[in-house]
């Protein structure tokens, strides 16, 4: 089809089971009346995972209003999302065009929520010059904890996904406010990339450090529409749980797919709804 290898479509299964993970534990403050919350993809594709994730919190409160933020480099998708967002009446000014990496498009926002797929083993190299020098600004940039070898992008992704997140306070009453999750797909290079004191093991560091990850999940092979590569779903936080402080929870759902009756490209594997709540 043309499109660069890790260009792929996030297959619904998959954004019903982050999206049910992303919201996990939220659903006494979600289920709320007229309350109002943020969601971000810097990866947005044709909209998929903003989509889902309004319509899974309308399904248990339609009185919640979800805002959906993005940004998208492919012109035609970013067009296709642009319309869906206007399809649902949200906001299409938010949806934004470009290269998430080098120019954020959202520049000092934060959001409550987060979901991306970025893309695998795509180099970086046209970004490049603004990476660095962002990298270069320390703490004032969004790339400071290290940079990733040029052949692969995707941790960049993560690193701005958590330059946007809330604050995450007590306030005189201890009432607990703001805070951010993130729920990102990777293959399973950020996970062993680069040896001690590479960029990659440099950011490992930052995540683990700072107690961001909460739950990393294997999923099958065979569940998306243009690999059959092993996918792995990452979660981060600023506000986890007192009894998930300084976990990190691995789950092996590589196991837990079913055969789809036809295969669609490459993906010859789905979640059943059991599946995802299981």
């Amino acid at each position: 089809d043309g499109s660069p290898a890790g260009e792929q479509y996030t297959p619904r299964d998959v954004i019903e089971l982050m999206v049910g993970i992303l919201f996990d534990g939220d659903h006494d403050a979600l289920s709320v009346p007229g309350i109002v919350r943020t969601l971000y993809d810097p990866t947005a594709g044709t909209g998929g995972m903003l989509s889902v994730a309004e319509e899974h919190l309308h399904k248990f409160n339609d009185r919640a209003t979800l805002k959906l933020f993005g940004q998208e480099l492919e012109d035609e998708t970013y067009a296709v999302c642009v319309a869906d967002m206007l399809i649902r009446g949200q906001n299409p000014a938010n949806i934004a065009s470009g290269d998430t990496l080098e120019i954020d498009k959202h520049p000092g926002q934060q959001f409550e929520y987060m979901l991306s797929n970025p893309p695998y083993g795509v180099e970086w190299k046209p970004a490049e010059a603004s990476v660095r020098k962002e990298h270069k600004k320390g703490s004032a940039g969004r790339f400071a904890p290290g940079l990733p070898a040029i052949r692969d992008g995707q941790m960049l992704f993560t690193l701005h996904l958590l330059s946007k997140m809330q604050p995450f306070v007590h306030d005189q009453e201890g009432v607990q406010r703001g805070g951010s999750r993130i729920g990102v797909v990777h293959n399973g290079s950020p996970l062993f990339t680069g040896d001690a004191g590479s960029g990659e093991s440099e950011i490992r560091r930052h995540i683990l450090e700072h107690d961001y990850l909460d739950c990393i999940v294997a999923l099958p092979t065979d569940m998306f529409y243009n690999t059959n590569i092993a996918t792995y779903l990452w979660f981060m936080s600023n506000r986890k749980p007192a009894e998930r402080r300084g976990k990190v929870l691995l789950l092996d759902a590589s196991n837990m797919s079913q055969l789809l009756k036809s295969n669609l490209g490459k993906k010859r594997r789905e979640l059943s709804a059991d599946g995802i709540a299981r």
